[in-house]
C-alpha cells in the first residue's frame, strides 16, 4: 500500500528473492519504503538435504510484486532497479532454457537452493586439496557454496545437465541477466561463493584440481568472464521484454546485484548514528557488524585491510562495501530452527489456538507468556537448567563442521505451554550465544567490533533482539525501515541510476536508525555462565562421537 505523503521526484525499486518468498519495495531517495509487496515461491524437497526451486516461478513472482509496488506511480519518477537474492545455483542450457538439477528430469526445477546439502562428499574432496583459494573462505569451503554443487552435477547428472548446460548463474546474477539480457556477474556473488578474486580473477589450477577443468576451456563463459561491482549499471538497463514483465519503462538503470544478506548489510551498516550515544559514533564503519537474521543468519564485518578469520568466510574485497574487505560469519539455521522447535512441540496446537484467539502472532504470544511465568526473575534466567546447542543443520561459523548436530540438555516430562515457551527461549539464547562465538572469533583475528546492526525477519522479535544485546554485551541498532534488505537492493538501483556518487553516499543517506536496544550489563555473569555451558556442549558432543567412533 502507498503512503499519502507528497511523492518526491526520485524512486528506486528494490527486489529481494528470499528462500520462501519474493518481495519488492518502492523506496524514495531518503530511504523510506513507500510501497511493498510479497509473493510466496515454491520449494521442492525431493529427498533429505535436497532443496530445489524454479527460476521461472521466481521471475514470475518478481514481476507480480514489482507491478504491485509501482502501480499508480508516475514511471518517470522511477530511476533504477536493484536485485538481491539467495546464493542459489541456477542452471540453464545454451538457449537459456531451464535444465533439471534432479534425477527426475524435471526441467522447471533448475535451481539448487543455497541451503541444499547434497554435495557433502564433493566439498570434503575440495577441502582435502587445501588449495590456496580456500584461505579466502576461512580455510574450509562450505557445502552451500557453488563449486561443490557444480561438481555434484558433473558427477551425478553428466549427460542430462552438465553437458547440456550453457550457463551456471548465482541467482542474483540470473535476475540481472533476465532484466538486461547481459550475462555479467556481480563481484559479490563470484567472490563470495565461487572463489573468484578481485585482483586475480579465476584460478585455473583450482578448477583443474577439483575436476572441473571443462569450465577453464571455454574461458569461464559458463560461470562468468565479465564481472561488475555491486551497484554498477548493467548493459543498457531494462530490456523491452523485461520492462513489460515488470511493469516498468524500458531502459531504466539495472544494478549489478548482491546476495540477499549483503543487501541487508548495505541497508543498515552505513546509517548515520549521530546523537544516539553509540560506541561506533565517530568511529569508522569497521567497528560495526551487520547481522541479517532470517531463515539463516549472516554476520557481516568490514575492514580496511584483509583479516583472515578461521571458520569465517572472506576476506572478500569490495564484495559488499566498495574498497573494504568483508568477513562473513553465519549460522545455517536460525529462523528455520526456531520454527522447527516451536512447531514440533506437542503443545504447538494449544499455542496456535491461544495466539489466534488473542489476535497475536505465535511469537508475540510466546513472549507474553514468558513474561507471565518469569515472576520476579529476568526472563532470560528461566533457562538456568535448560541449554541448547543450535547446530541442527551443521555449523557454518566458526567451527565449519557440517556433521555437528543439535543438542538439548534439561528436558522433563512436562508437555505444556510453559515448557514450549522455555525451549523457545533457550533456542533463541543458543542462537545469540552462537553469535557471540562468531564475534569473539572475529575479534581474536583482528576485528574491533562494538555495535551490532540487525535486520531481517527475526529482528522484528524483541526477545531475539534483547537476547543478542545481553549475550554479546553490545548495543543493537535496528533500522528505521524494517525491510533493510529491500532498502539495500534499492540503494543498488540508486547507484546504477547515477543519482549518488558512491554506494557509501547512498548508504549514509538512505539507511536510517530506528531504535537502539542496550544490553542489560547486570545480567552479564549469568550469560557468561551460559556461554561456558554452550562451549562445553560442543566439546562433549565431539567426545561422544569419538567414543562411538571407537565402536
Amino acid at each position: 500500500m502507498h503512503s499519502k505523503k507528497q511523492a518526491p521526484l526520485k524512486y528506486y525499486v528494490g527486489i529481494d528473492v528470499g528462500s520462501a518468498s519474493v518481495r519488492a519495495a518502492l523506496v524514495d531517495e531518503f530511504g523510506t519504503v513507500v510501497a511493498h509487496a510479497d509473493q510466496p515461491i515454491q520449494i521442492w524437497e525431493p529427498q533429505p538435504d535436497h532443496y530445489e526451486q524454479s527460476s521461472a516461478d521466481i521471475w514470475a513472482a518478481c514481476c507480480l510484486v514489482t507491478k504491485k509496488v509501482v502501480c499508480g506511480v508516475d514511471a518517470s519518477w522511477i530511476r533504477g532497479v536493484g536485485f538481491d537474492a539467495t546464493c542459489s545455483l541456477v542452471v540453464v542450457d545454451k538457449q537459456f532454457q531451464p535444465l533439471a538439477v534432479n534425477c527426475e528430469g524435471q526441467n522447471y526445477r533448475n535451481v539448487i537452493m543455497w541451503m541444499d546439502h547434497r554435495a557433502v562428499s564433493q566439498v570434503e574432496r575440495i577441502n582435502a586439496t587445501q588449495h590456496r583459494v580456500l584461505s579466502y573462505v576461512g580455510g574450509v569451503m562450505s557445502v552451500e557454496m557453488q563449486p561443490p554443487k557444480l561438481l555434484w552435477i558433473k558427477e551425478n547428472l553428466q549427460e542430462s545437465c552438465w553437458e547440456k548446460a550453457g550457463y551456471f548463474f548465482d541467482l542474483p546474477d540470473f535476475l540481472s541477466w533476465k532484466a538486461t539480457g547481459v550475462t555479467a556477474r556481480s563481484l559479490c556473488t563470484v567472490v563470495c561463493k565461487w572463489t573468484y578474486t578481485s585482483d586475480g580473477g579465476w584460478d585455473d589450477s583450482f578448477w583443474k584440481m577439483i575436476g572441473l577443468e571443462d569450465l577453464v576451456k571455454d574461458k569461464y563463459e559458463k560461470i562468468g568472464n565479465h564481472v561488475l561491482s555491486p551497484g554498477e549499471s548493467v548493459g543498457k538497463g531494462l530490456t523491452p521484454e523485461a520492462a513489460k514483465d515488470l511493469g516498468l519503462p524500458a531502459g531504466i538503470a539495472v544494478a549489478a546485484s548482491l546476495i540477499d544478506a549483503h543487501a541487508g548489510g548495505l541497508g543498515v551498516i552505513g546509517a548515520d548514528v549521530k546523537g544516539y550515544n553509540l560506541p561506533c559514533e565517530n568511529e569508522p564503519i569497521t567497528s560495526r557488524v551487520a547481522m541479517i537474521c532470517g531463515t539463516s543468519s549472516c554476520h557481516m564485518g568490514v575492514s580496511e585491510t584483509p583479516i583472515f578469520v578461521p571458520g569465517v568466510w572472506g576476506p572478500y574485497f569490495s564484495a559488499m562495501v566498495p574498497g573494504l574487505w568483508l568477513n562473513e560469519g553465519g549460522q545455517s539455521a536460525t529462523g528455520k530452527l526456531i520454527d522447527h522447535v516451536v512447531r514440533g512441540h506437542v503443545a504447538f496446537p494449544e499455542l496456535q489456538s491461544k495466539a489466534a484467539a488473542s489476535a497475536h502472532s505465535i511469537y508475540t504470544y510466546l513472549n507474553s507468556h514468558l513474561d507471565l511465568i518469569k515472576k520476579s526473575l529476568p526472563v532470560g534466567f528461566l533457562t538456568v537448567d535448560l541449554h541448547v546447542w543450535p547446530d541442527f543443520h551443521g555449523n557454518r561459523s566458526p567451527l565449519t563442521d557440517l556433521t555437528l548436530k543439535g543438542m538439548v540438555v534439561g528436558l522433563t516430562l512436562s508437555r505444556g505451554l510453559d515448557e514450549l515457551a522455555l525451549i523457545y527461549l533457550a533456542t533463541i539464547q543458543a542462537i545469540a550465544l552462537g553469535t557471540r562465538h562468531i564475534l569473539e572469533t572475529m575479534q581474536a583475528a583482528g576485528h574491533h567490533i562494538n555495535t551490532l546492526f540487525l535486520c531481517g525477519g527475526l529482528s522484528k522479535n524483541p526477545l531475539f533482539v534483547q537476547m543478542h544485546a545481553d549475550i554479546t554485551g553490545k548495543p543493537v541498532v535496528l533500522s528505521k525501515e524494517v525491510e533493510s534488505v529491500l532498502v539495500g537492493a534499492a540503494i543498488l538501483g540508486a547507484c546504477a541510476s547515477g543519482d549518488f556518487v558512491s554506494i557509501q553516499e547512498a548508504m549514509a543517506k538512505m539507511g536510517k536508525v530506528g531504535r537502539v536496544v542496550q544490553p542489560n550489563h547486570e545480567h552479564k555473569r549469568f550469560y557468561d555462565k551460559k556461554y561456558e555451558v554452550f562451549l562445553k556442549l560442543v566439546e562433549h558432543q565431539r567426545e561422544y562421537r569419538s567414543i562411538m567412533n571407537s565402536f
